[in-house]
């Protein structure tokens, strides 16, 4: 299975992408023995469009281009479920073991992500009630992805 974060904005060089990379590499290190063949972050320019729905529109468009066919797709969003990291190494071991070769983690724009994109969302997962910094929000999916993949390695990393 490859994994691909696929999110409206980029990060800029400094610790915060160097965090985030860090948990990508770790996470493909130790995927490898388990099927994961790689993670991978496919960063798109957020929409100029002066209007929002536009806006999500657009970013709808270039995110959907992104999502290889029969991928199982993640989206982040406010009204997702809360998961332990229990469940979401499980959810991302099902996948896999029913051949789903790609999974795909969304993370929108400032506006969101579109409601056609929620509604083809194999699973909505929030990281709580507040908002969080986009930058943090990718942190936080790179050490979940590779906080899954421990789990489901037997890795020691995820003590709980």
């Amino acid at each position: 299975m490859r994994l691909i974060v696929a999110a409206v904005g980029r990060l800029k060089r400094g610790p915060e992408r160097e965090l985030a990379e860090r948990y990508g590499a770790r996470a493909a290190k130790v995927g490898r023995a388990i099927g994961i063949r790689g993670v991978t972050v496919s960063e798109l320019d957020e929409s100029r469009a002066r209007r929002t729905g536009d806006r999500v529109a657009e970013e709808a468009a270039a995110l959907k281009r992104i999502i290889p066919a029969q991928a199982a797709v993640i989206a982040l969003d406010e009204r997702g479920e809360t998961l332990t990291s229990e469940t979401l190494a499980q959810r991302i071991g099902r996948w896999r073991d029913q051949g789903r070769s790609d999974l795909v983690i969304l993370i929108g724009g400032p506006d969101g992500l579109a409601p056609e994109l929620l509604a083809k969302a194999d699973l909505r997962v929030a990281f709580g009630h507040m908002t969080w910094p986009h930058q943090l929000v990718r942190i936080m999916v790179f050490e979940q992805l590779y906080r899954a993949i421990a789990i489901l390695s037997g890795h020691p990393y995820h003590r709980a």
